[in-house]
C-alpha cells in the first residue's frame, strides 16, 4: 500500500462494541419458589420437632407450651394483643423516624467538617455502649412513664447504626469523582449533595435496615421499664405481665407479635431500598444466576 492510499476503516461493530446490558428480567415462578420454600420447610420442621419434644419429654405447659397450645390460645388472645401491638408500633416507628433523621443529620455534619467528627463521634460510640436499661429509669424521671420515654429509648438504640453507616458512605465516595468535582470548581456543599449523598445511599439504607430491628428492641425494652398498664401498655408490658402470671401461650404470641412489628418495618425499608437502588446499584439489581 502506497503512502497516498488511505487505510480501510474497520467495521462499526469492531470499532466500538456496545457494553452488555444487565438483564432485568422478572423472577420466574421457580426462582420465587426456591426463595420461599426453604424457610417454610425449616419452619414446619421446627414446629414439628417442638411439638414432638413436648410430647416425648412431657414438658409442663406453664414452662414451655406446645404449638397446639399456642394455636388454641390464639383465638382468645389476638383481640387482646391488637391494642398493645399498635402502641408498640407507634413507639418503635416513631423512634425509627427520629433516629433516621437525627442519624443522617449528624453523619452529614461529621462528613462535612472533620472537627465535628472528632468532637461528636466519640459520644455517639459512648451512647451506643451505655446499657439502655440503665438510662431508661432516668428518662422516666425526666419524661414520665409511657410512650414518650419508650420512643426516646427506641431512637437512642437505633441512631448509631444510621449515623455510622451514613458516615462511612459519605466518606467512601470514589476519589476520582471527588477530584473531578474539585477541578470543576464545585463547592463543598454541592459536592456533598450531588455526589456524596447519592453515592452513600446503599450505606444509608443498610443502616436503616439495622435500625428497623433496633428501634423495636428499644421500644420493648422501654416498655419493660417505663411501660404502663391498661390500654396504653405495649407488647413489652404484655410480655412482662404474662410471664409473671405464667401464661406462656399468650407470652409466645406476644413475642411473635413483636417479631412481626420488626419484620414489617424491615420489609418497608427493604422495599424502599430495592426501589431506590435497583436501576444502578449492584446490590439491588436482579441477576440471571
Amino acid at each position: 500500500m502506497s503512502i497516498t492510499e488511505k487505510p480501510v476503516a474497520a467495521p462499526a461493530a469492531a470499532q466500538a462494541s456496545p457494553r452488555p446490558k444487565r438483564s432485568r428480567k422478572r423472577p420466574s415462578a421457580r426462582t420465587v419458589l426456591l426463595f420461599v420454600l426453604p424457610p417454610l420447610v425449616v419452619l414446619v420442621l421446627a414446629i414439628a420437632l417442638w411439638q414432638m419434644a413436648i410430647s416425648v419429654f412431657g414438658v409442663p405447659t406453664f414452662l414451655v407450651p406446645s404449638p397446639s397450645d399456642v394455636l388454641a390460645a390464639t383465638g382468645s388472645s389476638v383481640s387482646a394483643l391488637i391494642e398493645p401491638t399498635l402502641v408498640t408500633i407507634q413507639e418503635a416507628y416513631g423512634g425509627f423516624v427520629i433516629a433516621s433523621v437525627l442519624g443522617f443529620a449528624v453523619a452529614f455534619v461529621m462528613a462535612r467538617w472533620t472537627v465535628a467528627e472528632r468532637g461528636l463521634y466519640p459520644y455517639m460510640v459512648l451512647l451506643q455502649t451505655i446499657p439502655i436499661i440503665a438510662i431508661a429509669p432516668i428518662l422516666v424521671v425526666w419524661l414520665g412513664p409511657g410512650a414518650a420515654t419508650n420512643t426516646v429509648v427506641a431512637a437512642m438504640i437505633a441512631v448509631f447504626p444510621v449515623t455510622a453507616n451514613t458516615l462511612t458512605g459519605l466518606k467512601s465516595t470514589e476519589r476520582n469523582l471527588v477530584q473531578l468535582f474539585t477541578m470543576a470548581g464545585a463547592s463543598k456543599r454541592y459536592e456533598m449533595v450531588v455526589l456524596r449523598v447519592p453515592y452513600a445511599l446503599p450505606y444509608v439504607l443498610t443502616g436503616l435496615r439495622i435500625a428497623a430491628g433496633s428501634s423495636v428492641i428499644g421500644a420493648i425494652v422501654g416498655e419493660f421499664v417505663a411501660g404502663i398498664g391498661g390500654g396504653q401498655g405495649g407488647l413489652g408490658y404484655v410480655i412482662t405481665s404474662t410471664a409473671q402470671q405464667l401464661l406462656m401461650a399468650r407470652l409466645f404470641l406476644a413475642v411473635v407479635a413483636a417479631s412481626c412489628v420488626s419484620l414489617l418495618l424491615f420489609g418497608i425499608v427493604r422495599v424502599a431500598e430495592v426501589l431506590t437502588l435497583r436501576r444502578w446499584h449492584e446490590s439491588a439489581m436482579a441477576t440471571d444466576e
